[in-house]
């Protein structure tokens, strides 16, 4: 046979050559691309070129070097936590149950802290003893800008140990927690002290100051007799962590503004914060974290809620991390919300949701493959086909209005199993932010780029926390107890996290002396740096 006999065509093969131009064409130009350039991902960290024995090199992000200057500011114009309220900003916007604006909230900020400079001297200590509340936010903010410390705590079980160690010159609190405090104070033998309540008006047989009035009685500015500056220190957590133990940390206007410069780091372009945003977090206000959450949402004018889990006190049991948590910020007179900070146990709770929902459409099984596929690709969306039919109402069941406006979620305060992280892609199909945090810092330590969707293999046969990201734009932190042949051998470094940065504040000890400024801080966790310039946070010591 002759070459031409092989060529011999017919409408059938023309048409068969057609289709499958076609398909290869099609599967090429409808294959969708990562939402980040793999190149980005493939080198997070930048890593020290020596380091010490039993120590891991150091890393800071890969956006800022080693040798740049990490970033304090999320503005020019921002240098102490008073000046996230911008008077520019002339447009309203809602703090949990409260139509605000700026101009509005630092009228107000100004009230209460001339009010409050009439009560207590400028060298006073005032213990801040308030769920999320638009009252914490201005007692926190007038308090500094009346150059007056203040003392928060994560967690009521601190009360006794702190009135005993550093008993304060006032308290502020609430009518609902007074009763615990008088017996708290009581038990202490402290009675040297001023305190204020929100919302009080009955007469008292002990000597109790309306917030409201205190506010009203300062409509007259008073000039702080020494204003604040950025290295100002003007604040001091107590934390728990945790083996039980009590930790404490000084922290300063710039560690605030650091730690906001962090948050805002977190979102890219395509989903960065604006006015038109509601931020709902999971983290208190007593804690520098969800102070910091707070301010970044003041900053950026927009409306801003916490959960009913996030409060020091209840009178019964605490709230479930769950979906109902998530969704009562509903609740609240805040548009629907955009952006969640959330712990992990909220986070899986709302996919075995979500998914339970989704598994009842006989088109679950080809959904879950193809929205897979396209994860494995490096994108997601919940504009798809399938999200369409079938995880979208799962969705909407779910959440409501929320399931349209939330475009991305911020996972901190513990550690996501590995496992739970494609399911939440999945369920969810918005960008996913994991991050790391610690009660020493006002920002994220570690954090995923919101896009990375890669999923990371793991050497160990049991379920691994998912990896957390290269450090954050203003911290750098390296490993120690780290075993040198291993390293050397070309493994991961595996050891205890110690950070220090901007947004890390100054440790104090037991007896409330500073330490070191930009000192190393051990967090009492343990990672694994990961050849990408990953960490892995495995757990505490």
């Amino acid at each position: 046979m002759t070459i031409s006999d092989y060529l011999v065509t017919d409408d059938l093969t023309v048409l068969l050559g057609f289709i499958g131009v076609s398909v290869f064409l099609l599967q090429n130009l409808y294959k969708p691309q990562p939402l980040v350039h793999p190149i980005l991902l493939g080198r997070q960290s930048d890593a020290g070129r020596v380091r010490n024995p039993g120590e891991s090199a150091v890393y800071r992000n890969y956006g800022t070097g080693l040798m740049g200057r990490f970033p304090v500011r999320p503005d020019k114009d921002v240098n102490v936590v008073t000046d996230f309220v911008k008077p520019e900003f002339d447009a309203p916007r809602t703090l949990w149950s409260t139509k605000i604006t700026n101009t509005q909230l630092k009228a107000r900020v100004s009230a209460f802290g001339s009010g409050i400079a009439k009560l207590v001297s400028e060298d006073s200590i005032v213990l801040i003893l308030l769920n999320d509340c638009i009252e914490f936010i201005i007692t926190d903010l007038a308090l500094s800008e009346q150059s007056i410390a203040s003392i928060t705590l994560s967690s009521p079980k601190l009360l006794a140990r702190v009135l005993e160690m550093h008993p304060p010159n006032a308290i502020v609190t609430d009518k609902t927690f007074l009763p615990y405090v008088l017996k708290a104070t009581s038990d202490a033998h402290e009675r040297n002290h001023t305190l204020i309540v929100v919302d009080w008006s009955q007469p008292s047989e002990i000597p109790i100051h309306s917030w409201n009035n205190i506010e009203s009685e300062g409509k007259v500015p008073q000039a702080p007799k020494n204003a604040p500056q950025p290295g100002s220190a003007y604040t001091v957590s107590f934390f728990e962590t945790p083996s039980g133990g009590v930790q404490c940390v000084q922290l300063s206007h710039e560690n605030f503004t650091s730690g906001v410069t962090a948050i805002k780091a977190l979102f890219p372009s395509a989903i960065n914060i604006s006015t038109l945003d509601t931020i709902v977090s999971s983290h208190s206000l007593s804690t520098p974290y969800g102070r910091a959450i707070a301010y970044a949402a003041l900053f950026e004018g927009a409306s801003f809620a916490t959960l009913p889990s996030t409060g020091i006190f209840h009178d019964g049991d605490a709230p479930a991390l769950d979906v109902a948590d998530v969704l009562s910020a509903t609740k609240f007179p805040i548009p629907s919300p955009t952006v969640l900070f959330l712990k992990p146990e909220h986070v899986q709770s709302l996919t075995s949701s979500v998914i339970d929902r989704a598994k009842k459409s006989f088109l679950f099984p080809l959904a879950w493959r193809h929205k897979f596929a396209s994860l494995t690709e490096g994108f997601v969306t919940k504009d798809s086909l399938w999200d369409r039919t079938v995880f979208g109402s799962a969705r909407e069941d779910v959440l409501g209005k929320m399931a349209d406006t939330v475009k991305a979620v911020v996972i901190s305060g513990g550690l996501l199993p590995s496992d739970a992280l494609v399911p939440a892609r999945l369920a969810l199909s918005i960008p996913l932010i994991n991050t790391y945090t610690h009660g020493s810092a006002t920002g994220p330590l570690f954090a995923t780029h919101a896009f990375d969707l890669q999923m990371l293999s793991s050497s160990s046969p049991a379920t691994e926390p998912a990896h957390v990201g290269a450090p954050s734009v203003n911290v750098e932190a390296k490993l120690i107890s780290v075993k040198d042949n291993v390293v050397e051998q070309g493994a991961d470094p595996i050891g205890e996290i110690l950070v220090r940065g901007p947004s890390v504040g100054n440790m104090l000890s037991a007896d409330g002396e500073a330490g070191e400024k930009n000192a190393w801080v051990h967090t009492g966790g343990t990672a694994r740096v990961m050849t990408n310039g990953a960490f892995k946070v495995l757990g505490s010591m």
